[in-house]
Formats: structure tokens, C-alpha cells, sequence
């Protein structure tokens, strides 16, 4: 997250979307967006924390510090003064809370997965049918402080990779992020990007708490998780993130997520890993 130079983001020029939102005097205002397969909102931020949560399609967020993927049933908790950008998988229909930070002393300092109930599910959507600037007391605000009190926050696995920040892991997280099917050793890589093996392994240890082998798994993970929100056929998705066979990737998506990837975008619930 950064927060360096806040004051300066005040200014006329500055990145934030929705500007005419955030002074508002309402503690949550709720926004619906729909965006086609594919679209990209710019890197940006906002002086609000942000409650961002797709009802139909897929998301990628992406900050400085790590890559989420957003499938049915799960949003994400954005700190304020983030940056951050997003990518459409999948006609998007996004629906987010903007928050006062006032309101949210209590909730993560980091970005952060929540998991999305049935009942929350239905009360994010249906806020954004409401004023968006309600009176005290009123039924919308109600409805706001009853969305608050639900918020549960996940374990940040699956459904993010930590981006390491040393220049050479960065390479091989620019280069794998556009080829995830790509197999390079850790031996392999360390000739391209002019280290060790060992070297790249303890760095890949220390930055991102996971194994090279365990990070590009994951990385693979949530790129399949893209293109299957994208429409595209299993098999296909398969071939694309790396896998030898589409038995392997519904193995390895299956102990991931808990069901097959057939499944998992037909589920009306979304299982933890190991449910």
C-alpha cells in the first residue's frame, strides 16, 4: 500500500476516480459499474477504502504490492490512498462500497479477500439501488451498517500472488505474468536474469513466503481463474497456464479450490480450499 506523499493527492490533477463521492458526508456510498470483457481502469486511488465486488464476471486487481483475482463470492478490501488498477474478465458487473475511513478504524490496514455470503451478496447489490445520499437514520442507512457488520475476511490464498520487489524476481514476474505457460527452472531463469538458482530461490523465499514452484503454481492459478471467467473452454485454459493435460489442471484446481473448474463458476457457493 502506499501512502507517501497523501497531501499532494488532493490536488486537481490528482488520479482519483470518483472524485465527487468521496467528500460526501454518508459513511458507505455504493457504485454499480458494468464493463465489457477485456476493459481496463487505469491505475488510480481513492481517499475512501473501497469494498470491490464483481456480482457477474471476473476481476484482476492489481497494486504495487500483489495481484488479486476476484471469482464469484469473493471481494476485496482496499485500503484508502491504494493504487490500484483492474481488468475485466467477462462482462463485468462491478459493484463497489466507498467507505469513510472513519467507519472502517477497525477493519485491515492491507488489502485483503473477503468472503461474500449469500446475504451480503444480495445487500451489496441491492445498495446500489439505493440514494446514494441517504439522511441519518433512514432505511439506506441501515442497510449500509448492516453490509459493515458482515464483512468477514479470508486467508489471502488462492486468490493472490505476491509480487516480489527485487529487480531480477521482478523480471521473471513480468515475463511469467504474460506466459504462464512457460516451465524455465529456477536454474534456467537465474542464467536470463544473471543470479543463482539458490540465490533466486531464498529471494523468491524471503519476498513472497512461498517456493518458486509454489508461487508460479499460484500464478498459474489465478491467470486460469482469468481466462475461465472469460468464457474460455477448459481444456483450453489448461493448455494456456501450462499444464501437460487437462487431468492435471482439474487436479490441481480441484485441490486449490475444492471443486472442479467446471464447477466452480456454476456454484451458487464457492467452497475454501480443502472444504
Amino acid at each position: 500500500m502506499k501512502t507517501r506523499n497523501v497531501e499532494k493527492r488532493t490536488n486537481t490533477r490528482s488520479p482519483e476516480r470518483q472524485r465527487h463521492l468521496m467528500g460526501a458526508a454518508q459513511a458507505v456510498i455504493a457504485l454499480a459499474l458494468d464493463e465489457p470483457d477485456g476493459h481496463r481502469i487505469p491505475l488510480h486511488w481513492h481517499s475512501r477504502a473501497q469494498l470491490l465486488y464483481a456480482s457477474a464476471g471476473v476481476m484482476t486487481v492489481t497494486t504495487d504490492s500483489g495481484v488479486w483475482v476476484l471469482p464469484p463470492l469473493r471481494a476485496m478490501w482496499i485500503p484508502a490512498f491504494t493504487e490500484h488498477h483492474i481488468r475485466a474478465s467477462g462482462h463485468l458487473s462491478m459493484r463497489t462500497l466507498y467507505i469513510r475511513p472513519d467507519a472502517a478504524v477497525h477493519f485491515p490496514p492491507a488489502c485483503r479477500i473477503v468472503s461474500v455470503s449469500p446475504l451480503l451478496r444480495e445487500l451489496i447489490v441491492y445498495s446500489t439501488t439505493l440514494p446514494r445520499f441517504y439522511d441519518p437514520g433512514s432505511h439506506a442507512e441501515r442497510v449500509m451498517r448492516l453490509i459493515l457488520d458482515l464483512i468477514r475476511f479470508s486467508d489471502p490464498a488462492p486468490f493472490d500472488l505476491p509480487i516480489p520487489r527485487d529487480p531480477r524476481l521482478r523480471k521473471i514476474f513480468d515475463r511469467l505474468s504474460g506466459h504462464p505457460s512457460e516451465n524455465r527452472t529456477l536454474e534456467q531463469w537465474g542464467l536470463r536474469v544473471g543470479a543463482t538458482g539458490r540465490t533466486l530461490s531464498r529471494l523468491f523465499r524471503a519476498e513472497t513466503g512461498m517456493s518458486f514452484h509454489q508461487w508460479r503454481q499460484q500464478l498459474k492459478l489465478l491467470e486460469a481463474l482469468r481466462l475461465l471467467g472469460r468464457g474460455e473452454p477448459i481444456t483450453n485454459v489448461a493448455l494456456d497456464v501450462g499444464y501437460s493435460s487437462l487431468s492435471a489442471f482439474v487436479s490441481a484446481f480441484r485441490k486449490a479450490l475444492g471443486v472442479t473448474p467446471g464447477r466452480y463458476f456454476r456454484s451458487e457457493t464457492v467452497p475454501s480450499a480443502g472444504e
